[in-house]
């Protein structure tokens, strides 16, 4: 049972790991941002900066998590027995990065 669960965790890990590397690498370098704002850019801060996202990658990741969870909950069939572990598992994922997405914001 806890190596299924160490399993299950490392499984999450891995689809995390990837889905930071996989839009990173997507992500433009500040030398290629044109020096015009675009039309649909995020309003100026006091300091004349636009503010980015904060971290992207883990709201993506939060998002591709819950969908997961989502088409895990809705699926027809149990996964050969795994779906309430995975469920588990991704629900406690999804719970660690919106705590950390807490802590970013003190």
């Amino acid at each position: 049972m806890r190596v299924r669960i160490f399993s299950l965790l490392a499984v999450v890990s891995l689809v995390l790991a990837l889905a930071f590397l996989s839009s990173t690498h997507a992500a433009p370098h500040k030398a290629n941002v044109p020096a015009t704002p675009a039309a649909n850019a995020l309003p100026a801060t006091p300091s004349g900066a636009t503010p980015e996202e904060p971290h992207p990658q883990i709201r993506e990741a939060l998002a591709a998590l819950r969908h997961a969870k989502e088409h895990m909950e809705h699926a027809a069939h149990d996964f050969g027995g795994h779906r309430v572990e995975a469920l588990k598992a991704t629900e406690e994922a999804i719970r660690q990065l919106e705590i950390c997405l807490k802590y970013d914001k003190d």
